[in-house]
Order: structure tokens, then C-alpha cells, then sequence
């Protein structure tokens, strides 16, 4: 082995699991918690504001308006903000992706559930189903396409964005940025930007998965056209 610098697969293999918190796995783990809590969090909060919203229409353009002015400030100065309440955790990053999320996934549900035809609501109706039923067998399940989807650009944005509470210590694989930054070498940014993408595309391909196995009925129209 010569003197020069090691190569990306040496350096994998040098920095997967050193027992140290800034090892790749460690930063993987960080980072796949700091993604799905929020993503979680944002979907379980959404749901019921969304069919508040649904159900009271005037809710909906304050919840939406103020939404997206918490979804228009950059994630960094909310960071700096949370440090003095949360301090240097995982905690101060997770919050303000679960508000980012929500500020997308609360217009998904009131779309979703606005896709229902005033029809199908007619039938389960004189069908005698109550309000809630007809909610979990009829309404929720016609709006998991536009929920879903909502769902994925959740996902992938909460994925990138993680990277940035780097800059506060809580990064996740975003640690491998700042460490690329302060010695410049390039295996750190390559890893952390093909593991960033994977974890992405999986989260996505899950949720298209999710998707199908939900809403079987949409196969099958497809396969009649």
C-alpha cells in the first residue's frame, strides 16, 4: 500500500464502525432517527388538524397561511433559535422538520379528503354507516394517493434537510460535509451524498409500496383501461 491517500472503499472500511460517535454507521443511525421521527410526528399532528380543517372550513386558511410561514424559514436560524431551549440535540433538529412536514401533509389531507366524490359520501350514508366509520372505510382510504403522496416529498426533504443540523452538531451524515469541509477530502462528501440519495430512494419506494398494498382498487382500474 503506497503513502498517498487512502481511496474510498480503504476509507469505508477504516471509518464504518470505529466505536466513536462520528463512525459511518453511528452517523447513518442519527441520521435515519432525525428523518423518521419527524416524518411520523408530521403525519400523526396532520391528520387530525387536516380533518379539523375538513370539517370546519374556516380553519383551513389560518392553519394553511401560518404553515407556510414556519415552511419559508430557513431551518438554520430555527436551529440557533431552539439551542437555548433544547440544547445541542437531536431534538432541536427534529422539530422544525416536523412542522416542515406538516406544512405540507396538512393540505394533502384536506385535498385528499376533498377528492371524495359527494356521491360515494351519499351512499355510505344511506348505507347507515356512522360519521366515524364512514371516515376509516370510505373517505381515508380514497384519500391515500394525494395523502402519500404528500407523504414522499415529506420524506425525501426530511432526509436532506437532516444534513443540515451539521452545522449545530446533529447532522447525522451531514457530519461527513463539515468533516470533508475543515480537511478537504472528498471519500466524506461522496459517502454521505450516496447514502443521503439511497436512504431517500428507499423511503420513497417504500412509500410506493405502502401505496399499493393500500389501494388495491387503483391496480385493478388500470388493468380494465
Amino acid at each position: 500500500m503506497g503513502d498517498g491517500p487512502p481511496s474510498i472503499w480503504e476509507w469505508i472500511a477504516r471509518n464504518w464502525d470505529t466505536g466513536r460517535v462520528d463512525s459511518i454507521r453511528n452517523l447513518l443511525t442519527d441520521h435515519l432517527t432525525m428523518s423518521l421521527v419527524p416524518i411520523l410526528l408530521s403525519l400523526v399532528v396532520a391528520l387530525p388538524l387536516g380533518l379539523a380543517c375538513v370539517r370546519w372550513r374556516w380553519l383551513y386558511q389560518p392553519t394553511s397561511g401560518l404553515m407556510n410561514i414556519v415552511y419559508a424559514i430557513p431551518s438554520l436560524p430555527i436551529f440557533m433559535l431552539l439551542i437555548s431551549v433544547t440544547g445541542l440535540s437531536q431534538t432541536t433538529v427534529i422539530i422544525p422538520l416536523t412542522f416542515y412536514g406538516m406544512a405540507v401533509l396538512i393540505p394533502a389531507v384536506v385535498d385528499g379528503l376533498g377528492s371524495v366524490p359527494d356521491h360515494v359520501r351519499q351512499s355510505a350514508v344511506a348505507m347507515g354507516f356512522t360519521p366515524l366509520r364512514r371516515l376509516l372505510a370510505v373517505e381515508l382510504p380514497i384519500a391515500v394517493p394525494v395523502v402519500l403522496a404528500g407523504l414522499r416529498v415529506v420524506a425525501v426533504s426530511s432526509i436532506s434537510l437532516v444534513s443540515v443540523g451539521a452545522l449545530i452538531g446533529q447532522g447525522g451524515l451531514g457530519s461527513l460535509f463539515t468533516r470533508a469541509y475543515q480537511n478537504p477530502f472528498m471519500p466524506p462528501v461522496i459517502v454521505g451524498i450516496v447514502l443521503i440519495v439511497a436512504l431517500a430512494l428507499v423511503a420513497d419506494g417504500l412509500l410506493v409500496l405502502a401505496q399499493r398494498l393500500l389501494t388495491p382498487w387503483v391496480r385493478a382500474r388500470k388493468g380494465r383501461a
